[in-house]
């Protein structure tokens, strides 16, 4: 007789088996090892846009902002019209003097922007996007130099500078609820002209800011701030107006528009 072979072990049984056989302990950490945020808090930081950690001002001239999201805050435009007659022009209209005199305009409050309490952390920029067409003419006898300029400036309204006792160093005077403030975006155009000469020409830039419209470092270095002063004044309500002001010589009309967009930190 064959002897019987050894039985071989049922798979369903070793399935059952190894369905039951303990798992491998879980590692515990120890108290004393230092703890990460977790993934979510992580997220919810950079989402913030709060950077782990500044570097000085030394190294990056502006610590503040340093690794913040750009924020989109807001748009506006304004028009300037430059003519020897403004009857029934629909935008801010100067009429311009006969030359050889020089005519002058300052016009306020051509765009605005109400920006929402907290809207930015330290840093308010703008992009000003100007276009220009202008005609110059020399109805004279002699060669002229024609001459067009022009300069935009910022209101600020804030509720934080409705106190008396902050003073601005530009005035000397309390603040009284705003301050003015300018923007590196000035032009001059100078177009020479013979005897009887008349062109147009279409001008189109744009420029950003660099150190800011407004920035918690300027309220500090500039106005006198402290830091905890150049942080409520973040905190609050703004509304931003835009002005322009100028003058024009040897200009036969103009039509200044000019675009700008508000971003903060």
């Amino acid at each position: 007789m064959l002897g019987s072979s050894p039985s071989q072990p049922d798979s369903r049984s070793q399935a059952h088996s190894a369905s039951r056989s303990p798992r491998r302990p879980t590692s515990t950490r120890r108290d004393d090892r230092p703890t990460r945020p977790s993934r979510t808090a992580r997220r919810r930081r950079k989402a913030a846009g709060v950077p782990a950690a500044s570097p000085s001002p030394d190294d990056v001239g502006d610590a503040d902002s340093f690794g913040r999201a750009v924020q989109f805050l807001g748009l506006a435009d304004g028009d300037v019209d430059l003519a020897a007659d403004c009857t029934g022009d629909t935008f801010p209209c100067t009429v311009l003097a006969p030359p050889p005199a020089s005519t002058s305009f300052d016009y306020r409050d051509l765009g605005r922007i109400t920006l929402p309490a907290k809207a930015a952390h330290s840093l308010l920029c703008y992009w000003f996007s100007p276009f220009l067409t202008v005609g110059y003419g020399n109805d004279g006898a002699s060669p002229v130099v024609a001459h067009l300029n022009y300069t935009p400036t910022v209101t600020i309204e804030n509720p934080f500078l409705d106190d008396p006792s902050l003073i601005d160093p530009t005035t000397g005077l309390p603040f009284g609820g705003s301050l003015l403030t300018g923007m590196t975006s000035s032009e001059t155009f100078e177009t020479p002209l013979d005897p009887g000469a008349h062109v147009t020409e279409r001008t189109r830039d744009s420029a950003v800011c660099i150190a800011g419209l407004i920035s918690k470092s300027t309220l500090v270095s500039t106005y006198g701030f402290t830091d905890d002063q150049a942080r409520d004044f973040f905190k609050q309500p703004m509304t931003l107006r835009l002005n322009v002001s100028g003058s024009a010589q040897y200009v036969d009309f103009a039509a200044l528009y000019f675009g700008w967009r508000i971003v903060g930190d």
